[in-house]
């Protein structure tokens, strides 16, 4: 919750300190992860961290978190990026009149990329995700390309997020839990179903709509319209990592078929060679690092698609090194 509360306090604290409000919006993610590097210990030693009550019984829907190594690795970046971007954002965006409009749109955005890779059931946060992804793309809305690239992003991430509620609705009527941390132990449920297939490819639809792949990549150089701490943070760094942290997690109920290990490879493979090819023909620096982020997101779904144990550890090593150098 203390994105959303710094979100709320943004607009009034930048009013007061004008671009030096960066400096205290930030002890909000800072403080995020050191406290939550506070659990790396228990969690490297193979511990798992779960809790929370529930939310609407009558659905078997729990607001619950929880924390594994997966997870830990993306809040550690969400949150330890997201401080080094407010404080680039205080500096980049100084002077402008909607800065603190700026602070508050970033903080909802990092509260809820937080909400999807810790919650226990995180559909409401990955919407929450692309409708303030939405906001910051378009933060400059006088612009048309802005406005453009803004609704262009939100249709199709948007479209994706309405496939994936289909397929976590098919997957909660196979198995009966709406919870990851129980999920993962109906795998074999779910591979023997007979809407498994159903299952899969919307499930698929959301993440490759989310992780920009191919033909559905066309929406992220676009959205480099967007000032540049939104491109290092959102296009790099953490929400176009949605998708792949989702075939992460899914991993082990929906992988190890012959349709998993052939849909991602083939589609995160041909992602790779087009964001590459594409990336070549760019004269503009920003399309250029849009275009090989595109083809970095491609290897980590060929990755997470071989399933191996070393190709997944591969894939989350890449996966915090591009979040470091491209962001």
């Amino acid at each position: 919750m203390l994105p959303f509360l710094a979100a709320l306090i943004a607009p009034w604290l930048t009013r007061r300190l004008g671009h030096n409000a960066a400096w205290l919006l930030a002890l909000a993610p800072l403080a995020i992860f050191i406290h939550f590097l506070g659990f790396s210990t228990e969690i490297a030693d193979g511990g798992i961290v779960t809790g929370g009550f529930q939310w609407v019984p009558s659905f078997n829907v729990s607001f619950s978190w929880l924390i594994d190594g997966l997870s830990l690795t993306f809040v550690l970046l969400i949150s330890g990026i997201g401080a080094l971007i407010m404080l680039y954002s205080g500096g980049y965006l100084k002077g402008n009149a909607q800065l603190g409009r700026f602070f508050s749109f970033m903080l909802m955005f990092m509260g809820s990329m937080l909400g999807v890779v810790i919650s226990d059931s995180f559909f409401v946060y990955w919407e929450l995700a692309a409708i303030t992804s939405f906001l910051l793309i378009g933060f400059d809305h006088t612009r048309e390309a802005s406005r453009r690239a803004a609704i262009q992003a939100l249709v199709v991430t948007g479209g994706g997020g309405l496939a994936l509620l289909a397929g976590l609705l098919v997957i909660w009527n196979i198995t009966g839990v709406s919870q990851i941390s129980l999920l993962l132990n109906y795998g074999d449920e779910l591979r023997g179903s007979p809407f498994y297939l159903l299952a899969l490819f919307l499930v698929l639809g959301g993440a490759f709509s989310k992780s920009a792949q191919f033909p559905l990549h066309f929406w992220l150089p676009n959205a480099m319209e967007a000032p540049t701490p939104v491109s290092a943070y959102l296009h790099s760094a953490t929400m176009v990592k949605a998708g792949v942290y989702l075939l992460m997690r899914l991993n082990p109920v929906l992988g190890d078929t012959v349709w998993w290990e052939t849909i991602l490879p083939v589609f995160g493979g041909t992602t790779l060679i087009v964001g590459t090819l594409l990336a070549i023909r760019q004269t503009d620096l920003k399309l250029m690092l849009a275009y090989t982020t595109v083809s970095s997101l491609g290897l980590l779904v060929m990755l997470t698609g071989f399933g191996s144990e070393h190709a997944i550890a591969a894939a989350v090593l890449y996966l915090v090194a591009h979040s470091l150098f491209k962001g």
